[in-house]
């Protein structure tokens, strides 16, 4: 029965995403210390704890799947974790040669299941990771998150924070809070930067 209101519970709360309302969702903590032209926001993190696994070739599904199956109960504890935005999408860029480059997706856990430790993965491709405090940049748009859309407006973050002479570090995230339901419109979408500290 618990499970059966988990998904119902689920299910309703994604439903408000039809109204850009993403309110029931917990949000990692941070500060805006700073605030630069086009929107960009200098924000200060605190810790943060995530489930993350590998995208294979663009199939960002089959990870979305894998991760929401850990919080729904794939984990050696059973437990039901809450749902919470936003959702990463991490590029990675190996430096090896040839340069290979690759995706991960992460969510963010609570923070009360952060303090508690996070449950084991029962999927060996979902790995729990700690985010140690950190600076960063971030662009804020709604609409499409397709590559071009998203190269674009990594392009516009990159160039901002030359002006204000910040030095980015390592490849561009995104961060998404809204379902794919949600009108293109009312969407929150964020290109960010770690910034070298």
């Amino acid at each position: 029965m618990g499970k059966f209101f988990y998904y119902l519970s689920a299910t309703l709360e994604s439903g408000l995403g039809l109204f850009g309302i993403r309110s029931p969702y917990e949000q990692p903590k941070y500060e805006i210390v700073q605030r630069l032209p086009e929107h960009v926001e200098i924000r200060q993190y605190a810790a943060r704890v995530a489930a993350e696994t590998p995208v294979e070739q663009g199939n960002e599904g089959a990870a979305f799947g894998r991760l929401f199956r850990y919080i729904s109960g794939a984990n050696h504890a059973g437990a039901t974790l809450a749902m919470t935005v936003p959702v990463e999408r991490k590029q990675l860029i190996a430096m090896t040669i040839p340069v290979e480059t690759g995706t991960e997706m992460r969510f963010f856990l609570p923070r009360k299941v952060a303090e508690e430790g996070a449950p084991v993965p029962n999927d060996p491709q979902v790995h729990i990771v700690k985010i140690p405090p950190e600076r960063i940049a971030a662009l804020r748009f709604s609409g499409s998150t397709d590559d071009s859309v998203r190269d674009a407006k990594e392009a516009k973050l990159r160039a901002v924070l030359a002006e204000a002479h910040l030095k980015p570090e390592g490849a561009a995230s995104l961060l998404t809070y809204d379902p794919p339901w949600t009108p293109p419109f009312l969407r929150r979408n964020e290109v960010v930067l770690k910034l070298a500290p």
